[in-house]
């Protein structure tokens, strides 16, 4: 899981500074098998061209058959061709882990490492398009002039407020799924860990106060997906604390803020988390303290997810009350990380077709993951799968063409 870097885009103050740039310069071991790898991604034919017939077949004359069924039928480049199992993971390069606005080329090994993922788990292919431009106008148009060769497009790593619109406008002109994994990848596996979390200590969505510090992509979208599922108390925080209807806004955050905070509380985040029953974190490290924890209801959630170094650490938490501890690490129990999600979200909709990913989608995505951890094994340490297991995204994609069905 990401830290929600759009909400601190503005500060003033650089991402690798905020995070410690050293913690990723120091493993020269990631850095040596880069060196061996050479990229981690690779062109693999499908089919073999061992004789003059098998050419044929695969280039000219014979493909000209295919051409033509397409050309009759655009439909048909989803059976003729890879279209059906392929996606653009499409970036600028301007909020890149928590390194911030290091450029496109710079950002190719992350997304060449989420290509890998997709593969992996979802039996995607995936290509990185590392865009060289931050302009709204010119992406949006690169990609609407691409989308003809993907059955899917996935948004990584853009910063806000232009992330906003850029989806949105994607959305618009194109006719396959434009999915913004920073944003709703980040709330489906959210929402599966605070779902498997209330089954723990036994309260209801509907019953629970939520507050969400980090009022960038993430943070919105989670409160979103938190409040289409029956959270019905969200409070959302950023750096002036309390996020309410005034000045300086984003048009996404003036947007959330009217459908947040129903008891109008006013103060900072330690105002917001007083009685809170959940708090996520996708902001900044070090921003909540064991006496914060200490001050929210009883059985309290905690996920600080800021990458690499959370909100609060786990066992300070704890100390503080936290019944329920997650974080985006993978060397604490509980990992909350989008790679449960977006694999099984784009199978299921490149399998159905789809032309967009609903609200209804990303609900159902959320559950599978929840439900894919067996009740008997379900504990505090326990609420989330193992990102290794490639069952999970079977599941991710198995009810995300169920939901598009109508199933």
């Amino acid at each position: 899981m990401k830290e929600d870097r759009e909400d601190r885009e503005d500060s003033g103050v650089t991402k690798g500074a905020i995070f410690g740039v050293e913690e990723y310069k120091n493993d020269s071991h990631a850095l040596k098998k880069h060196y061996e790898w050479r990229g981690k991604i690779e062109m693999v034919s499908r089919v073999p061209v061992n004789t003059k017939e098998e050419l044929s077949l695969v280039y000219t004359p014979g493909v000209a058959e295919p051409c033509l069924a397409i050309h009759e039928d655009v439909a048909q480049s989803y059976e003729l061709t890879r279209r059906a199992d392929t996606v653009a993971i499409v970036t600028d390069g301007t909020a890149v882990l928590g390194l911030g606005d290091i450029g496109p080329e710079a950002a190719m090994p992350v997304m060449e490492g989420k290509a890998v993922l997709f593969k992996e788990l979802g039996g995607v292919d995936a290509i990185p398009l590392c865009i060289r431009s931050k302009d709204v106008d010119e992406i949006v148009n690169t990609v609407r002039l691409l989308c003809g060769s993907f059955g899917g497009i996935n948004l990584e790593d853009i910063s806000a407020p232009r992330c906003f619109e850029i989806e949105r406008r994607l959305k618009e002109c194109c006719d396959i799924p434009v999915f913004h994994d920073d944003q709703h990848g980040t709330a489906i596996v959210v929402l599966a860990a605070v779902v498997n979390s209330l089954r723990i200590v036994g309260k209801k969505l509907s019953e629970i106060s939520v507050v969400i510090n980090g009022a960038g992509a993430a943070g919105i979208a989670v409160a979103k997906l938190l409040g289409d599922s029956g959270v019905n108390d969200i409070i959302l925080c950023e750096r002036a604390g309390i996020l309410s209807e005034k000045q300086g806004l984003s048009q996404a955050q003036i947007d959330i803020a009217a459908l947040t905070n129903p008891r109008k509380v006013s103060g900072t985040l330690a105002d917001a988390m007083r009685g809170a029953d959940v708090f996520i974190g996708l902001s900044a490290p070090n921003c909540v303290t064991t006496e914060m924890v200490a001050g929210m209801a009883h059985d309290s959630i905690v996920f600080p997810m800021a990458n690499p170094l959370p909100e609060i650490l786990p066992d300070a938490a704890k100390a503080g009350g936290a019944r329920i501890v997650g974080t985006g690490r993978s060397d604490f129990p509980n990992q909350i990380n989008n790679a449960l999600a977006f694999p099984g979200v784009f199978r299921g909709a490149l399998d159905v077709r789809a032309k967009a990913i609903s609200e209804k989608m990303k609900v159902a995505a959320a559950y599978a993951i929840a439900d894919y951890v067996d009740e008997s094994l379900l504990s505090c340490e326990y609420i989330m799968p193992c990102l290794t297991d490639k069952g999970v995204a079977a599941a991710v994609a198995k009810a995300v063409a169920d939901s598009f069905r109508g199933a």
